[in-house]
């Protein structure tokens, strides 16, 4: 199969508003695969692809060839093209990914350039991943839904998993179990402005500090422990401290959730960015837990000495946690199901210098790779008004429209800074209204443009909400925002209004 009937479909779906119709039209697609291009076409269109870890971001796909004028490039050989990118390492690393990522863009389309930048730099709006995706697999395969989602819940691959059922069918797909070495997808939380509305949905509940670290899920097999991160990356070697934590345990065999983190000597969290490159630095892990020593601290069990128990209500799950891991090690919990102890529980999590809370229904089992009902999360949010000085040009649905937004705050005047001060970029929370004004906005406030970026005037205020404030190298304050996404435009504010460097510093002062 050609790339081109892969992007095809991506816009297609990306177009199309009815859930049911996105299903059709990439299960389609899918039952035209032959079963060497079908793991390849799904990690595409799901998105997988970026596991590659190419080492290709915006700023790389910015020039690139003109595209090619007829379709020859197949959805197999992209797949292989992208691995070959992402295996090139050492001495003149960048420059020979730079050759491979514009012979690969050079060989496709105008079309399938704009997909594969979609797809290189995450920015697919097709609504294909995860659940569509398994709903579309099913139907291809004439299997149910619900035994997709559970074999991927296990594997973790679609791109597995969709081979699997397309060549397989229901026998292959209950072929996939819970492997102890093997990671599951994590299961993942809603969100809710504050407690008593996550109480309104699920009460009595179980309620969590909600720490600022790296997700972890711990399989242990005798002496044998690996450490996986949300992403399902391998991360045994970088982590003594879990690893001997994990065989600390009473179990000698075990599949646990939980979180890893870096704390100051009074039992506060560092920043976020210290856990972060603690866990993903190669350097020495003796030196590096001399100089950032990490904790963790688990808050599920999916399986206990041979017996899965991820199917089990949590109140079940936790009950064997407490066998096998000591306090020490678990994290904070309490049950009610009143507002006023639940308030209470937020802030005492907040007065320790953590996120918030996870607000869990006690009869849930364990959802993995969804974000249900069964987990709330419930964090205090923080805003800041910024301004807009660039927005890149979308992909997918957004084709057309300028959409990953350049947030800018004032100087103030400061020394050796610009009068304005690139704090990152995000294109999370925009409708599909806000999306076209903000286009027609900022084109009449255009003051320079490439192929990828519209540079405009500093005039547009944007409110945007954050998760908190963390060091980066990129930008020119060495301070970026976590998780930025539009709230509103505030047409009623002028720029000059606009949150201040010194402002963001004296948030992260504070631990944000």
């Amino acid at each position: 199969m050609l790339l081109q009937r892969l992007a095809r479909t991506s816009r297609a779906t990306a177009a199309e508003p009815a859930r049911n119709t996105k299903i059709a039209l990439l299960a389609e697609c899918l039952r035209e695969l032959g079963p060497q291009e079908i793991p390849a076409a799904v990690a595409l269109l799901s998105g997988e692809s970026r596991r590659l870890r190419v080492g290709v971001g915006y700023a790389a796909l910015q020039e690139l060839p003109e595209p090619a004028s007829e379709a020859t490039l197949g959805v197999r050989e992209t797949e292989d093209a992208l691995a070959a990118i992402a295996a090139v390492h050492g001495k003149g690393a960048q420059a020979e990914r730079r050759r491979l990522l514009e012979e690969l863009f050079g060989r496709a389309t105008a079309e399938e350039q704009d997909f594969l930048r979609a797809v290189l730099v995450g920015e697919l709006r097709q609504g294909a991943l995860d659940a569509v995706m398994a709903d579309a697999v099913a139907k291809a395969a004439g299997v149910p839904a619900t035994a997709v989602r559970r074999a991927l819940m296990f594997r973790g691959s679609a791109r597995a998993v969709a081979a699997a059922a397309l060549e397989g069918g229901a026998p292959a797909l209950h072929a996939f179990g819970l492997e102890v070495g093997r990671p599951v997808r994590p299961m993942l939380a809603a969100s809710a402005p504050d407690v008593a509305t996550a109480l309104e949905r699920v009460a009595p509940a179980a309620l969590e500090w909600k720490l600022d670290g790296i997700r972890v899920q711990v399989h242990r097999d005798g002496d044998e422990v690996s450490v996986f991160t949300r992403s399902l990356d391998d991360i045994t070697a970088r982590v003594p401290e879990v690893v001997e934590a994990a065989r600390s345990l009473s179990a000698r065999s075990a599949v646990l959730d939980g979180e890893a983190i870096a704390l100051g000597p009074d039992d506060r969290p560092r920043p976020f960015q210290v856990t972060a490159a603690r866990t993903a630095s190669r350097q020495d892990p003796e030196q590096l837990r001399a100089e950032v020593p990490l904790r963790v601290f688990f808050f599920d069990l999916l399986h206990r000495d041979g017996e899965d128990l991820i199917d089990l209500p949590a109140e079940q799950r936790w009950a064997g946690l407490a066998e096998v891991v000591p306090e020490p090690l678990r994290v904070p919990r309490t049950v009610t199901g009143e507002p006023g102890p639940a308030r209470a529980f937020f802030r005492d999590a907040l007065a320790h210098g953590h996120e918030g809370v996870v607000v869990k229904d006690p009869a849930a089992p364990y959802a993995a790779g969804r974000r249900g009902a069964g987990w709330i999360k419930v964090k205090p949010r923080h805003t800041l008004d910024l301004v807009v000085l660039a927005a890149e040009w979308g992909s997918g649905r957004r084709r057309g429209f300028l959409s990953n937004l350049h947030l800018g705050a004032r100087s103030g005047g400061e020394a050796g800074l610009e009068p304005w001060v690139m704090l990152g970029k995000t294109f999370k929370g925009l409708t599909d209204e806000l999306l076209i004004w903000q286009t027609g906005q900022l084109l009449a406030r255009e003051v320079s443009r490439d192929s990828y970026v519209v540079r405009v005037r500093p005039e547009l205020v944007v409110e945007i909400a954050f998760d908190g404030i963390q060091r980066s190298p990129r930008y020119p304050a060495g301070l970026t925002l976590r998780f930025a996404r539009v709230l509103r435009y505030r047409e009623d504010k002028p720029a000059e209004e606009a949150d201040t460097i010194a402002a963001v510093r004296a948030l992260a002062a504070e631990g944000l």
